[in-house]
């Protein structure tokens, strides 16, 4: 893949044999956004799992102290009081069984995060083909399967995010923006790290964290020494 003049230019500040802390990291990826825009922080977490084995699955959500720096838009599914409930707690959209059609088929996607009431799930269910392959199927371990859609929404937009396995056993999250001061993304690294440490399977076997590399939307990806997170 070829790559542009500045992303070279920005490759050049990283040195490519050293596995750097977390504070180096993020230095070294500020000094090497390359974008004008506020550009996301990420983390991707190579992992030692199988997600092959539903005992290897990690998935869950933590809340980052200092948010993602993004505005997210939530989507409630409940009915009856929850659906007052929910905005009441600044859902962005509520609704039910009416949201199916617009969603199904006029492609309505103008949300980030998907909450519904469990008994709600049947319906939601339907939306499975749609929500899935997008990450926005709710889920309990996610903590957006639940009755108390106040907390749910209120974590969301505080700053909760979900990490799950992809198919290549990697994690991908955001940590926040280029923007943030570097303490506000290093307690956001490790309030991350010490949940993804929490979630490692009982069952594997061998090395859980075999790489973490850190880089901006459009910028070079720097390695972080995964041996500070055991």
């Amino acid at each position: 893949m070829k790559r542009g003049k500045k992303y070279q230019e920005a490759a050049k500040l990283v040195d490519r044999s050293k596995l750097y802390e977390v504070s180096e990291a993020i230095e070294v990826v500020k000094k090497a956004k390359t974008a004008k825009f506020d550009e996301t922080v990420e983390l991707h977490i190579r992992t030692g799992c199988d997600g092959r084995h539903a005992d290897q699955q990690i998935r869950g959500a933590v809340v980052l102290p200092n948010g993602t720096g993004k505005t997210v838009r939530v989507l409630v599914f409940a009915k009856g009081l929850k659906l007052d409930e929910a905005t009441a707690a600044g859902a962005d959209f509520v609704g039910g069984e009416e949201l199916i059609p617009k969603i199904q088929n006029e492609g309505w996607l103008d949300f980030d995060v998907v909450v519904a009431t469990p008994d709600m799930m049947g319906v939601v269910g339907r939306l499975g083909r749609v929500l899935g392959p997008k990450g926005l199927m709710p889920n309990p371990k996610a903590g957006t399967v639940t009755m108390d859609v106040t907390k749910a929404i209120n974590d969301i937009k505080a700053g909760k995010i979900e990490y799950r396995l992809d198919k290549a056993n990697i994690v991908h999250v955001p940590v926040g923006k280029t923007s943030f001061t570097d303490e506000q993304l290093a307690e956001n690294v490790k309030a991350l790290m010490d949940a993804i440490v929490k979630a490692k399977p009982a069952a594997l076997k061998g090395t859980y964290l075999k790489s973490v590399t850190m880089s901006s939307t459009m910028g070079p990806g720097v390695k972080v020494n995964p041996l500070q997170f055991s």
